[in-house]
């Protein structure tokens, strides 16, 4: 292999969490209207103050329909030529009953559009919402040793398909939010146990740092996964003073059902760069293009940051490459929120505003050497 191709090679293997929403489901229907998808977010979203980048559309695979292999290969072609590794699916099961499931059925029957995947157990109820919370259940999970049980035989066969990623030799499988399991310790033997008897072998289990972090291996998993943005953990300097405080302030005098948090962009990239990563655990560490999820909740309080910058991703990029090893993780991942959340503005995909200047920003943030 020449030096050119060392050099063009990615640092590290970056995957991108991917929502299967865009295609009209049943439920959907009845609770939104026929033939919802999040596209009508996306599109009926305005700007909330001068400045406010709404709407932001999409450019190059336009308003695509995911039960088409045109749109799903479309998607892989993108993800591969700017340095992507794999897609991290969500995958809504509620004992036993599952949710946009269409997507991931028709990638696994093909190998048209091959590329590395992992799963992302979203274990929220469903909400009108758009919380994950108890308010407004649409979809309610109800947990049980039994579903547990259930849940990792239907899962055991995924998980040994040859595109599936693995960590240390290990199939990778997350879980969104394990302090909603009544017993995460209990659960997971489950699923280590059932997955050997089944012969998959041994599992590489990692929580998602949504609400709390803390240890994985407390509850028996091997690692923990940072969600960016995670805001709440910014200090308080990042907030109430100048143009930023003035917007907040602005919006939370004009907007009545709730109140709108307001930051930068560029300060939520420094300070968590600045985020002293060194743990005794495996953390993969993550980065997000941007995040407004005003498209989603334009009637309540929303979270939005300001003027996304490409130049600021890339070098969040970068630095999360340079540190990836202090995981002691022999090819430890990283992640990016996301490959196409388009109704929280954290999406990969090419829009109106910034064509492809993020996937440009990926690409040069994981260039350099072979990881």
């Amino acid at each position: 292999m020449s030096d050119t191709q060392l050099q063009t090679e990615p640092l590290a293997r970056a995957i991108a969490f991917y929502l299967p929403q865009f295609h009209p489901i049943a439920e959907n229907d009845e609770w939104w209207g026929r033939g919802f998808t999040e596209w009508r977010n996306v599109a009926k979203a305005r700007p909330k103050f001068s400045g406010h980048l709404q709407p932001r559309l999409p450019a190059d695979l336009g308003f695509y329909d995911l039960r088409l292999d045109e749109a799903r290969v479309a998607q892989v072609e993108m993800a591969k030529a700017f340095g992507l590794h794999g897609f991290c699916y969500y995958h809504y099961w509620f004992n036993g009953r599952r949710l946009l499931e269409r997507p991931l059925e028709i990638m696994l029957r093909s190998r048209e559009a091959a590329f590395p995947f992992t799963l992302c157990w979203a274990n929220e109820n469903w909400t009108r919402r758009w919380d994950g919370q108890d308010q407004e259940v649409l979809m309610k999970q109800e947990y049980s040793e039994a579903d547990d049980l259930d849940h990792i035989r239907f899962l055991c066969p995924i998980l040994a398909d040859p595109r599936y990623i693995r960590v240390e030799g290990k199939p990778l499988l997350l879980i969104y939010r394990t302090e909603r399991l009544p017993n995460a310790q209990r659960t997971v033997e489950i699923w280590r146990e059932e997955a050997l008897r089944l012969g998959v072998g041994e599992l590489y289990l990692a929580r998602v740092d949504c609400e709390t972090e803390f240890d994985p291996r407390t509850i028996g998993m091997d690692a923990s996964i940072e969600f960016a943005p995670t805001w709440r953990s910014m200090p308080p300097r990042y907030f109430g003073d100048g143009l930023v405080g003035a917007v907040r302030r602005r919006l939370d005098y004009r907007t009545a059902h709730g109140r709108n948090s307001v930051y930068r962009y560029r300060d939520l990239a420094h300070h968590l760069m600045n985020i002293d990563a060194q743990s005794d655990y495996a953390r993969f560490r993550c980065a997000c293009p941007s995040w407004d999820n005003s498209p989603r909740r334009p009637n309540t309080g929303s979270t939005i940051f300001l003027n996304p910058e490409p130049k600021c991703f890339e070098e969040w990029v970068r630095f999360l490459v340079k540190t990836r090893q202090r995981v002691g993780v022999e090819r430890a991942p990283i992640f990016i929120n996301a490959w196409n959340e388009w109704a929280e503005c954290a999406q990969m995909e090419p829009c109106d505003r910034f064509g492809t200047a993020f996937l440009e920003a990926l690409r040069a943030g994981l260039g350099g050497v072979r990881g």
